[in-house]
This record gives C-alpha cells, sequence and structure tokens, in this order.
C-alpha cells in the first residue's frame, strides 16, 4: 500500500490494514493464541498471538495519548516516558506485561475500541493539521498516526500470515 498523502488515504489506509488484520486474526485457532510461538518484536524472543494483538493495542493507546497531550498543549515524550527510538523491543515487551492476563477476545475489542477512537480523532482534524505541518522533528501528523497504526497492522498480518502457513494444517479452523 502506498504511504498515505492526506487525510483520506490515512483513514483508507488504516480501516483497509487493520480489516485484513483482523481477517487473518480470526483463522488463529484460539487454542493456540497464548502459545509462544511467534517472533517476538525483540530479537531473540518470542511472543505468543496474545502478544502481538497486545503490541497493537499498546502502540494504538500510545497515538492516542499523543493525540490527547497535542490537544492538551502539552509536550509529548516520543515515543513513550522512558523510552527512545532505539528501545523499541523493551517498549514492546512493555506492552506484552500491560496488556498480560487480559482475555484474548476483549484485547481484541480493547484494540477496535482504540482504532475507532484514532479514526474520529483523524475524521475531526484538517487535512493541514494532518499533513501540511512537521509535529515530530520532520514528520507530520499523519505520518506518525500511520507509522503507528497502519503499518504496524500490515506487519502483524504478515507475521501472523507467515505463522499460519508454517504451522501448517493443525493451526487452520476446522
Amino acid at each position: 500500500m502506498a504511504v498515505p498523502q492526506d487525510k483520506q488515504e490515512l483513514l483508507d489506509a488504516i480501516n483497509a490494514t487493520y480489516e485484513k488484520l483482523l481477517s487473518v486474526i480470526r483463522r488463529v485457532p484460539m487454542p493456540r493464541v497464548n502459545e509462544c510461538s511467534l517472533e517476538g518484536h525483540a530479537k531473540g524472543t518470542q511472543m505468543s498471538v496474545a502478544n502481538l494483538v497486545a503490541y497493537l493495542v499498546g502502540w494504538n493507546e500510545l497515538v492516542l495519548k499523543w493525540l490527547d497531550a497535542d490537544a492538551a498543549g502539552t509536550v509529548i515524550d516520543f515515543p513513550e516516558t522512558g523510552f527512545k527510538w532505539n528501545q523499541l523491543g523493551q517498549l514492546a515487551q512493555k506492552f506484552y506485561r500491560d496488556y498480560q492476563g487480559i482475555p484474548f477476545e476483549q484485547l481484541l475489542e480493547r484494540l477496535d475500541s482504540a482504532k475507532q477512537r484514532i479514526v474520529s480523532s483523524i475524521q475531526s482534524r484538517e487535512n493541514a493539521e494532518l499533513y501540511e505541518c512537521p509535529w515530530y522533528e520532520h514528520w507530520t501528523m499523519g505520518r506518525m498516526i500511520q507509522f503507528n497504526t497502519a503499518s504496524p497492522y500490515d506487519n502483524a498480518r504478515g507475521r501472523l500470515r507467515k505463522w499460519l502457513k508454517a504451522e501448517g494444517p493443525s493451526s487452520q479452523p476446522a
């Protein structure tokens, strides 16, 4: 998918990649969602499908935190307080811990809710605010949102498809 250049393309990218991700998540057998057999976000680690969804929830809720801070006129601590951009593997581990113990269906509901709130926030903004001025260093708000929603959705979809293919017929629902 091409990099979105305006508000409508951003909304289309988020919605399309999210729907494609959900179609792959639905193919994961429920008994396997907590099995740590996917390559993790930090080098040399393993994660479960539930961890992967927790990671997406974490990033979506972080984007919402950024947008709320921006609306309040407060300084945004990118990417997250206590983390630098070269520590994203550790941030992923934090997300796994933050959502540990939440039932898988509730994680999916939380992801859907966060995604819908992001979409609503985008819809309430003008294209100029999203794409015509830098927001973080030289990146626009729209690009930062895309980096942390549509791109991770697409990456997660690819990881899950690869995992499902490698796991063979036993991983396919009847």
